[in-house]
């Protein structure tokens, strides 16, 4: 199981991919179903779709 939270490097929320075992340590537990990555200009936004229908978002 992999935890998504303020201290995960960005090279292990680059290694996460489909299938994954992923928690934010609190409520949020699941499966990656989809993985979205953006780019706002001042972050980088990594947002895991869980197939809980759970949304873990994390910016660098």
């Amino acid at each position: 199981m992999i935890r998504i939270n303020d201290e995960t490097p960005t090279a292990q929320l680059q290694d996460i991919k489909i299938g994954d075992l992923v928690t934010d340590t609190f409520s949020k537990t699941g499966l990656v179903e989809r993985i979205e990555i953006s780019d706002d200009g001042l972050y980088r936004i990594y947002e895991f779709n869980l197939v809980t229908g759970r949304v873990i978002v994390a910016k660098r």
